[in-house]
């Protein structure tokens, strides 16, 4: 396989004032993420400090622009990340603006720093889902305790894409597993927003929990089947899902639909596996 060819970010001439003007200038949206890609690569220590100088701004915007090259500086390989999470964890002590506390949450979550838990717990219940959807990429890839509670906390959510990411988080993003993690995958089959039930069902079969089974039958005979629902077929490998497996292989014959390739894949783990 062919490395990535990363040349068009890593040789940039452009001076990091220049790429740092360009970011909060440009009136395109698309275009103003460019030079924030730039450095992101580039990823040196200048970049690092005006970074950090960007975060102690007056202004929102500047700050805004800070806390995400901080929350992906360095790629493909990170660099300073102890200075990234110090200076991050400054600015959200003192942050009020709900684009930069959103920001600062992401970045954490790109971080992977546990010590963002608590950091970000006080933010769970704020008025702004946007806030809030952040926490949840801040704490998905923790295993600590505290952030699971938030995690379970946050799949009950009123937003459905926060309650969504949540069950992400808690049903794929964590091996963590407990009583009240899987009841919390359990809460969310009969959601209303179709990806949270769906994220509920990989979660629960994941963990080799029975009570997907009935709602990932309904699933996969309805009209229309989701690719998650065939994840889960594939993860909790159950003979007695292989009847209505092997009904969408005949109705799928003449699909050339890329989903056609997890189908067999969740055919071939069900037949793995004797009949209960």
């Amino acid at each position: 396989m062919n490395k990535p060819d990363f040349s068009k970010w890593t040789n940039d001439p452009r001076s990091t004032n220049e790429l740092i003007r360009l970011a909060l200038t440009e009136e395109d949206e698309n275009a103003a993420e460019e030079p924030v890609t730039v450095l992101q690569f580039r990823a040196s220590r200048e970049v690092l400090e005006a970074a950090e100088r960007l975060c102690s701004s007056a202004a929102p915007k500047e700050r805004l622009l800070g806390t995400r090259i901080l929350g992906q500086l360095g790629v493909p390989s990170r660099t300073f990340p102890n200075e990234c999470f110090d200076c991050l964890a400054r600015t959200l002590a003192t942050e009020s603006d709900p684009d930069v506390l959103q920001s600062i949450a992401i970045a954490f979550g790109f971080l992977e720093e546990p010590r963002c838990v608590e950091l970000l717990i006080p933010l769970k219940d704020h008025p702004d889902s946007d806030v809030r959807y952040g926490v949840v990429h801040g704490m998905s890839k923790q295993s600590n305790p505290r952030a699971i509670q938030t995690l379970i906390g946050l799949s009950t959510d009123e937003d459905s894409v926060v309650r969504d990411w949540a069950t992400f988080g808690l049903g794929t993003l964590t091996d963590f597993d407990s009583p009240e993690l899987r009841d919390a995958l359990v809460a969310r089959l009969n959601d209303a927003y179709a990806d949270a039930r769906f994220e509920a069902m990989v979660g629960l079969a994941r963990r080799k929990d029975n009570r997907v089974l009935a709602p990932l039958l309904e699933a996969l005979t309805a009209n229309t089947v989701f690719i998650l629902a065939l994840e889960a077929a594939q993860e909790i490998a159950d003979s007695r899902l292989l009847p209505a497996l092997m009904d969408l292989k005949k109705s799928w014959a003449d699909d050339d639909d890329r989903f056609v390739a997890d189908l067999d894949s969740a055919i071939a783990a069900c037949q793995s596996q004797p009949v209960p």
